[in-house]
């Protein structure tokens, strides 16, 4: 049976039953508290919305979005098929995001899948389907079953931050990797996708930072980024009675 996240109580009584099917996560439920479901727009809209924000931080991914949305009132698979690449490069999107959302647009049209109707398979059976659609991968693909159906078993197992999260709450040695954390979240069946927002909503209290929004890609690219806007300068000129300076400026 599917059991859908629609309505804060459906996420609370999910909760209950998590808990109840591992009791390693009550201090982790405890210590996050009452968090909010995490719910989006569905269907084409939705998807490509997930998609532009790929490997980019939520603001832009936001802007870039917005514009797409704008340009296209109201948003159809038929229209964005049918519009210049120039056009949709104009917008913020490069040329990969360009390609995967006219020909997931193509596949709705052709009736090859149905985004709505997705919902209602088995988490498994929903993760494959999405992820054969071109410039669809597995965090992608949960994420829209989670955000965008409400499915309470979709699982993104490779989010960072659901990750770190798990590794924490679990008292891990090291943070499991996809694979490692899709094993261990086998317990958490048919709730799964109440343990991810749990881990979300923990990863936020224990960091002190947002653990959603951003693909696993998209988060080391803001680490290797970030780690690369501090570098000390080449020591400037030494001047007759001046002491020698080394700032730190940003890249």
């Amino acid at each position: 049976m599917t059991h859908f996240l629609h309505t804060e109580e459906d996420l609370q009584a999910g909760l209950v039953q998590l808990v109840s099917a591992d009791p390693r996560l009550a201090p982790a439920a405890e210590k996050a508290g009452l968090f909010k479901l995490r719910r989006r727009e569905g269907g084409y809209p939705g998807l490509c919305a997930i998609v532009c924000g790929q490997q980019l931080s939520v603001a832009s991914a936001a802007a870039i979005r917005d514009r797409l949305f704008a340009a296209f009132d109201p948003f159809h698979h038929d229209a964005v098929v049918k519009a210049r690449p120039d056009k949709l490069k104009r917008l913020g999107l490069s040329n990969n995001k360009i390609k995967a959302i006219k020909e997931i647009g193509k596949a709705v049209a052709a009736n090859h899948i149905d985004l709505e109707a997705v919902g209602n398979m088995d988490a498994d059976v929903a993760h494959e389907a999405l992820v054969a659609l071109h410039g669809v991968g597995p965090w992608t693909a949960d994420i829209y079953l989670l955000f965008c159906l409400g499915h309470a078993d979709a699982f993104p197992a490779g989010d960072l931050a659901v990750q770190e999260a798990a590794r924490i709450a679990l008292n891990l040695r090291k943070r499991p990797d996809a694979k490692r954390l899709t094993k261990i979240a086998e317990a958490w069946r048919p709730w799964r996708g109440v343990a991810a927002h749990l881990m979300w909503a923990y990863y936020h209290v224990v960091k002190k930072r947002e653990g959603v929004g951003l693909d696993p890609a998209a988060k080391k690219k803001a680490a290797v980024k970030k780690a690369k806007a501090v570098k000390r300068t080449p020591p400037k000129a030494k001047k007759a009675g001046a002491p020698r300076v080394t700032r730190r400026t940003k890249a």
